[in-house]
């Protein structure tokens, strides 16, 4: 597979021309990546316009992921609101106002995407108690939920793999969305590499119409590099205004480092990635299974996450996470009072050294607090309204009876214990209080 992005970049490099262009660096190394960092020179083509070496290289994209492929430089944020201004294109066509019905577990991207484009959305919740950053619908229940209302969605949108790790039966939701005519978007941020285990668990594989994938959490790329993903047999309107989607809002200057970055994964992934992420999976498995024996409790479905419930081994995450990083040097991805999260890669030995570390840590006794039930929100105004309303700030156990105006969880987990325009209830500001949120921001 060739590499066109990154070969034009070093035959540029080689010509040692003078660059009376942007970057304001002209190639001068500070860092030591200068001379790759390009702009939309002649023969670079141009990411919202692509019909050269980008257009190539996401031809090639296209090919590994079994889908209409496209890139994006600014992460999967950039993909989310791309994705809900094609929704509102299709139902524009169709003479509708965009409605999406989605898993309460959303990024706060989406929220800022709805609030752009004046999406109206209702939200599932999971059967039970669940913490605030899983929802896993049970395709009954969604059936249950479309074949009871008059007013159907323009989409369904769901979050699978989660931040702890849990997949959504992506392949059982998709038939359900085609039986009642609704789409189906997949925010799958965390499972780019799902294309690759063989076990058909990427949404394109799955039946979903669109998803985006951060190619910088589970495949090398460098932070920012992302995809959308429309399926081949998606309404034509999604892949003739996708690049019209995303030029609304990226940056007119994306990153060629991280298109470079994008390109060069093509390449890794054609060079034996999945079998050797099989192998990696093998191991991991085994690894799970010693840690479980030795008396950890694991969480989530997700190969290339170990999330371990170590309040039942005697620590709050927080806590454990300190222990990692004092005595063993180990960094998490994510951590609270309930969960740690450590995410994997075939392509280092962070496997081996987690499983020493947690193998060297005593058991203590189980932490017996438990979370706190989330809200299910009571709206007052919308997302947009809210958002785009004068606020001031509280502290949290002031703000019951008002009505929030900003998402107040930081990334990571970027996932909101309330939404935008609903009212501060007891249960929220509980929740608020646990997470560690001290002040929010309220309507006026």
């Amino acid at each position: 597979m060739k590499t066109p992005i990154c070969d034009f970049v070093r035959e540029y490099i080689e010509k040692n021309t003078e660059r009376l262009h942007m970057p304001g660096h002209k190639g001068i190394s500070y860092l030591g990546m200068e001379k790759y960092d390009l702009t939309e020179i002649k023969g670079a083509d141009s990411l919202f316009e692509a019909e050269g070496i980008i257009a190539e290289s996401e031809k090639n994209a296209s090919e590994l992921f079994g889908a209409d492929t496209f890139y994006s430089t600014e992460g999967s944020s950039h993909c989310i609101r791309a994705m809900l201004y094609l929704v509102t294109l299709y139902a524009k066509e169709r003479g509708e106002k965009p409605y999406i019905l989605a898993t309460r577990n959303v990024h706060k991207t989406f929220l800022s995407g709805i609030a752009l484009l004046d999406i109206e959305v209702d939200w599932l919740y999971p059967l039970g108690d669940s913490s605030y950053l899983s929802c896993i619908i049970d395709p009954t229940e969604l059936e249950k939920v479309l074949g009871g209302v008059d007013k159907k969605p323009t989409c369904v949108y769901i979050t699978s793999p989660d931040y702890l790790g849990n997949m959504c039966d992506i392949r059982a939701i998709s038939r359900v969305c085609r039986k009642y005519g609704v789409l189906l978007l997949v925010d799958n941020a965390h499972g780019a590499y799902l294309k690759f285990t063989g076990c058909g668990q990427h949404p394109m594989d799955s039946g979903a119409d669109i998803c985006c994938d951060s190619a910088h959490k589970t495949l090398p790329s460098l932070t920012g590099g992302a995809y959308i993903h429309i399926n081949k047999n998606a309404d034509p309107v999604f892949k003739s205004r996708v690049r019209d989607a995303l030029a609304l809002f990226g940056s007119t200057s994306p990153s060629y480092l991280i298109l470079q970055s994008l390109d060069a994964v093509n390449k890794y992934i054609e060079d034996g990635y999945q079998n050797r992420l099989w192998e990696f999976i093998r191991l991991a498995d085994r690894k799970r299974a010693e840690l479980t024996e030795y008396g950890y409790s694991f969480i989530g479905d997700e190969s290339l996450k170990f999330t371990l419930d170590v309040k039942k081994f005697g620590y709050t995450g927080i806590e454990f996470a300190d222990i990692m990083r004092k005595n063993h040097n180990i960094e998490c991805e994510f951590c609270d009072p309930d969960y740690i999260v450590f995410m994997l890669s075939p392509d280092n030995n962070g496997l081996t050294k987690l499983s020493q570390a947690l193998m060297s840590v005593a058991k203590g006794e189980p932490v017996l607090s438990t979370a706190p039930a989330i809200s299910r929100g009571n709206r007052a105004v919308s997302v947009r309204e809210a958002v785009i309303s004068p606020w001031e700030e509280v502290p949290t156990e002031c703000a019951k009876g008002r009505i929030l105006a900003v998402s107040s969880v930081s990334c990571p987990p970027a996932v909101p214990i309330l939404v935008p325009g609903e009212i501060i209830d007891d249960l929220s500001v509980d929740a608020f209080i646990y997470y560690g949120i001290k002040t929010l921001k309220v309507i006026k």
